[in-house]
């Protein structure tokens, strides 16, 4: 049986309220060697359900944002400085709103170093079976 390596951290994040105090949301980061170029976070926003929304992001994205900004569209993500903190701003929009984040840049680099232990930079190919994963998807059709 193969191990699959799996890094977890659990973060704290400030939802910046315009006009008002930034509210703390819990928020459990998670990464998987075999979806290499893909951090799944879930923000427990305690709304109706299980109170859990999922995302979706590219690691490089998040690891480019530490330094500058990147990002179009849904998910923009820029390094700034929240009072005497280095954070990582992180915007999301989608159809149902739109929200704007801020981690603590030391915990979230910490998280990223975590994966690239895990899956180095440039041998995400090496840990997906990508002729498997196309198969997989015509067999589905």
């Amino acid at each position: 049986m193969t191990h699959i390596a799996t890094v977890t951290a659990e973060l704290e994040l400030r939802l910046v309220v315009p006009g008002g105090p930034s509210l703390p949301v819990a928020a459990a980061a998670r990464y998987r060697a075999d979806d290499p170029w893909a951090v799944r976070v879930a923000f427990h926003t305690g709304g109706e359900g299980d109170g859990v929304v999922e995302w979706m992001f590219a690691r490089q994205l998040l690891t480019d944002g530490v330094a500058g900004p990147v990002g179009e569209g849904d998910v923009r993500v820029w390094p700034s400085v929240a009072g005497e903190e280095r954070v990582v701003s992180i915007a999301m929009a989608s159809p149902s709103g739109s929200a704007l984040f801020e981690i603590d840049r030391n915990a979230l680099v910490e998280f990223l170093q975590s994966t690239y232990l895990a899956v180095p930079t440039g041998s995400e190919e090496e840990v997906v079976d990508l002729d498997a994963e196309l198969a997989l998807l015509l067999e589905e059709r």
